[in-house]
């Protein structure tokens, strides 16, 4: 503990128009951090005057990211102010690194009244990279609407902030510190943590730790390989699948976290997981998965690098949800998912008579429909899965819940999907993404993309591509009214659903640092046994083509092709 306390000043600034967040909190490239006076610290601060004082006063809250350049600097600024603005004790990390699961579930375990996590998810990092600020809340997941507008409100007329520049902490020891500070009646608390035990001694709770070990290490073992892309898993994967489970320490590759990834794009495709996918199709491995930079997305792959898409890997761990004893125990009170995501998991919905809630992008929405005892297992099309154990979508959770199916099924991959498909049918699925398209461009095509399908003309109109015929039976702008407390958000992506029940979506995406990022979804229903294991790229082609030719997005926006195909 410090001998004097220590001096808290109140320092003038000024405010910034732009730092409303966005679906997943603030994120801009690191030199807007670093080159704009006081940018971090006016964040900072509005997300501290957004609790109210009496909340705050004497409060624990957690802090973690992913790792990535300008972690530590920004955690060295969050201390100080946190210290400042009346928190009581910080939850961090060691080294300042802590998944985004896993600081939701540090949330829930330590009763904090909430989180800072600091990542830009699956953006590139580095110097040249991005950076990204969340708030996640007492629940353990991120903020609703009404907290983000407060944030945002605050830090458009923000006038000061408060810190204690004299507050430096040690990252790298697992410890207790204290601090006086002057005016206050208790000591400011900072305690460094082993975050992946905590989350680990959460998972043990979850699966069967002993099957997954006879999967993993046994006489008849599989082999896998898991690439966490240089982000935060690293540690997580080592400590509970190699160190725990007793998967060889040589399955786990890239688990170092480094600034830059590596220099890497951390995000779990087949675009930036590429050599991941080169590795199993080679045939030596059964089952593989590569993480993003935060660690709440997992990309699962079977033998031969035989992919499963995200909307497939929900629907199958519900189809086969008991194979997880969590759930043996909770049952299953519904389930959810985003609604550019495909119809795959209403399918089993509907086969096995369990509600199913079609909601906006964006975990927070998951997170009430939970909070209210309405759902226990989600997903998005965005490589995301979870369930109501924390509140943030859990990569690690996702391979474990597939390793515990293969575990109970002892089948490959590959022919639990293909079962999968000829019991429920299949969903053809594909997302284009055109990153970093000139916002007004990307703007003015959406609102007349808007004005061309809610027009009466476009209401049953036909496209007729080679042999497939296509007639419109509804479009919209996908509106949800939350069934917990009736919020209703609008706006929410553009969809053109047809008679055979295909859809094509859509979306301007709000987690980008520079442009926009126009993202178009094609989902393709076919219960035909002769046709369900054709080529996705074939049998997605015509509608692919109408996507394209109603929205006219590659005249539009000057781009040839997208930037990322999944």
């Amino acid at each position: 503990m410090t001998t004097c306390p220590l001096q808290v000043l109140t320092l003038p600034t000024a405010p910034y128009p732009d730092q409303r967040p966005g679906t997943s909190g603030l994120r801009k490239k690191v030199f807007v951090f670093q080159s704009k006076r006081n940018y971090l610290q006016n964040f900072i601060q509005s997300i501290y005057s957004s609790i109210d004082l009496l909340d705050r006063q004497g409060s624990t809250m957690v802090v973690g990211g992913d790792g990535r350049y300008f972690n530590q600097t920004a955690i060295e600024v969050i201390v100080q102010m946190a210290a400042a603005n009346g928190v009581g004790r910080l939850v961090i990390g060691h080294h300042g690194i802590m998944s985004t699961p896993a600081v939701s579930c540090v949330i829930r375990k330590y009763k904090a009244i909430g989180g800072i996590v600091l990542t830009a998810s699956h953006n590139p990092g580095g110097r040249e990279g991005d950076f990204g600020i969340k708030f996640n809340t007492a629940n353990g997941g991120p903020a609703q609407d009404a907290v983000t507008n407060r944030i945002f409100q605050i830090s458009r007329t923000i006038e000061e902030y408060a810190i204690c520049p004299e507050i430096l902490v040690d990252l790298a020891t697992l410890s207790k510190q204290t601090f006086d500070l002057e005016n206050k009646f208790k000591p400011f608390t900072v305690e460094i943590v082993d975050s992946v035990e905590s989350y680990a001694n959460m998972l043990r709770n979850i699966f069967d730790f002993a099957a997954l070990k006879e999967l993993l290490s046994g006489e008849n073992h599989i082999k896998i390989q898991l690439d966490a892309m240089h982000g935060v898993m690293g540690p997580y994967v080592k400590r509970i699948l190699c160190e725990e489970l007793g998967s060889p320490a040589n399955s786990a590759i890239n688990c170092v976290p480094l600034q830059d990834f590596g220099g890497q794009h951390p995000d779990p495709n087949l675009t930036y997981a590429a050599d991941l996918v080169e590795t199993m199709r080679g045939g030596q491995y059964d089952f593989g998965a590569a993480f993003d930079g935060d660690g709440d997305r997992s990309m699962i792959l079977g033998k031969h690098g035989f992919f499963v898409n995200p909307s497939d890997s929900v629907a199958v761990i519900a189809a086969n949800v008991f194979s997880i004893p969590y759930f043996q125990h909770t049952g299953v009170r519904g389930y959810a998912r985003s609604m550019p995501t495909s119809a795959a998991l209403d399918n089993v919905a509907r086969a096995t008579k369990i509600e199913l809630y079609e909601t906006p992008t964006g975990w927070k929405f998951f997170g009430n429909l939970m909070d209210a005892g309405k759902l226990s297992l989600c997903g998005e099309e965005s490589f995301g899965t979870g369930a109501d154990h924390i509140r943030e979508k859990d990569g690690l959770w996702a391979v474990l819940a597939w390793l515990s199916i293969l575990a109970t099924r002892k089948q490959s991959v590959e022919d639990i999907i293909k079962d999968h498909w000829q019991t429920f049918g299949r969903n053809f699925f594909t997302k284009y993404d055109y990153e970093e398209v000139d916002l007004d461009a990307a703007i003015q095509m959406m609102e007349d993309l808007e004005l061309r399908i809610l027009g009466k003309a476009f209401m049953g109109q036909r496209f007729a591509v080679g042999e497939k015929l296509y007639q419109v039976e509804k479009a919209d702008n996908f509106e949800y009214t939350d069934p917990v407390d009736g919020r209703i958000c609008r706006n929410q992506g553009l969809r053109i659903i047809f008679t055979d029940g295909s859809r094509i979506i859509y979306r301007l995406s709000g987690t980008g640092s520079m442009g926009a990022t126009v993202r178009v979804y094609i989902d393709s229903y076919e219960k035909d046994p002769d046709k369900i294991f054709r080529d996705p790229r074939v049998m997605l082609e015509p509608l692919v083509t109408v996507a394209l030719k109603v929205s006219q997005l590659h005249e539009r926006t000057g781009r040839s092709g997208p930037s990322v195909i999944t």
